[in-house]
């Protein structure tokens, strides 16, 4: 019997055994997409031209309210609900459509969304009375609230970390170009054929966007389907509620939103008043000053590094205030020049919020995401509606007193969050554990 110190094999003439060595670590290639790779410039043409869609479509009656009352012979306040009956809709089911995504897929998702809402917006132009409008809108909002749900989550799935906020920041570029080349669209085409033809238009090019969407984004390779668990969905949705940092970032995003809604929704009736009397045309040109809010949101990043995130918030409120202030004026320039300060400071804040939502919350942050996203469109519909109720009891200077009040607001909860903030540094830590 051979010696076990040898290593000898117990068959004669077997082949010796190899020695064992520790196996090299495998590396498994990302597959995810990154820049330059393949399928990454057809996703973000996709995610790009579904969010052009998606606020083209939000806000496709935003610039036309004065025809839409002037022809249903109906007040500022009733035909802005055209404009809250959509963001009311999204801010709804904006949490429920980013759980049907866990289950279903958020390319599927987004593709069923955008055919339901395109369905809707070529309904629009026929819709015989403003009560009909209204509900219209509030189906199409609906349908709308899949694409902000589904397509944040696609990136962080099928894209490698390091591209991710380009690809994200491709995705928020088409929001801002599609709401503001909507506005701008629907104001010349009204000036000629009236406002029914102008948001047919805007359904018209939605139908190109949604065909190309669907054809051009990758099929995911990453996604694995999730079952729709309420009672988690609930705990979660409890447990950032419970949150008072994230329900002081919910509130802050909703009155900025109220300021911006309630702006843009009564700027166009203004404007078209004497002594400015524009066309409809030019009015509807005024929503390029979104522009200045692509720059603004952009360099939040950079001021929040400088002044720190509530910093931040309160250079925003103030740009905000002054642009208000400046917003009274009976001069065009002046009127402009306010709308650019109410833009950037608007867009500054926002941007300070929304990544503040993620930076806090640790554990669910779709969810997180989404109640950010729903008190943001719940803000925006009430600013609309409110903008212009205070626009028709007190003119101009009624919805800037609203926009004040909700700067305010965002300022006051901004202290609170301050005080919050020195109270926990300087209150001594808890004793160590007796053993």
């Amino acid at each position: 019997m051979p010696s076990a110190s040898t290593g000898a094999p117990a068959v004669t003439g077997a082949p010796t055994a190899a020695p064992v060595t520790a196996a090299a670590p495998v590396t498994v290639p990302d597959s995810r997409m990154a820049p330059g790779g393949p399928g990454y410039r057809r996703m973000n043409f996709a995610l790009f031209l579904a969010g052009v869609a998606t606020f083209a479509l939000l806000y496709s009656t935003q610039a036309l309210l004065p025809l839409i009352s002037s022809d249903f012979g109906v007040s500022a306040g009733e035909a802005s609900w055209t404009v809250s009956a959509a963001t009311g809709g999204l801010a709804l089911f904006v949490l429920p459509m980013s759980a049907l995504s866990e289950r279903f897929g958020r390319r599927t998702l987004m593709t069923a969304s955008l055919v339901v809402a395109v369905a809707v917006g070529l309904l629009v132009p026929f819709a015989p009375s403003i009560g009909a409008l209204v509900a219209l809108r509030a189906v199409q909002g609906a349908a709308l609230a899949g694409l902000p749900a589904s397509a944040t989550a696609y990136l962080a799935e099928e894209v490698r970390p390091r591209a991710l906020i380009t690809a994200i920041g491709l995705f928020v570029a088409g929001n801002s170009i599609g709401g503001m080349s909507g506005r701008v669209v629907t104001g010349w085409v009204a000036q000629e054929w009236g406002w029914r033809a102008a948001v047919g238009t805007i359904g018209l090019i939605a139908v190109v966007c949604a065909v190309a969407f669907r054809l051009l984004l990758p099929a995911p390779r990453h996604f694995t389907p999730g079952s729709l668990r309420p009672r988690v969905l609930a705990r979660t949705v409890r447990d950032h509620l419970a949150n008072p940092l994230l329900c002081r970032l919910y509130a802050i995003g909703a009155l900025f939103m109220m300021v911006f809604g309630g702006v843009y929704t009564v700027i166009g009736y203004r404007l078209g008043e004497a002594p400015f009397s524009l066309p409809q045309g030019v009015i509807g040109s005024v929503f390029l000053v979104y522009l200045v809010g692509t720059v603004s949101a952009s360099s939040a990043g950079r001021l929040a590094g400088r002044l720190g995130r509530r910093g931040a918030l309160y250079v925003a409120g103030a740009t905000t205030t002054a642009g208000l202030l400046l917003s009274l004026a009976d001069s065009l320039a002046l009127i402009l020049l306010g709308l650019v300060l109410i833009t950037a400071g608007f867009f500054a804040g926002h941007a300070v919020a929304s990544s503040s939502v993620s930076h806090t919350a640790k554990k669910g942050r779709a969810q997180a995401s989404a109640l950010y996203q729903s008190s943001y469109y719940i803000g925006s519909s009430a600013g609309s509606t409110l903008g212009a109720v205070a626009f028709h009891a007190g003119g101009w200077a009624g919805t800037v007193a609203l926009g004040l009040f909700a700067v305010l607001g965002v300022v006051s909860i901004t202290l609170l969050g301050t005080r919050a903030a020195r109270t926990a540094a300087h209150r001594p830590p808890a004793p160590a554990p007796a053993h």
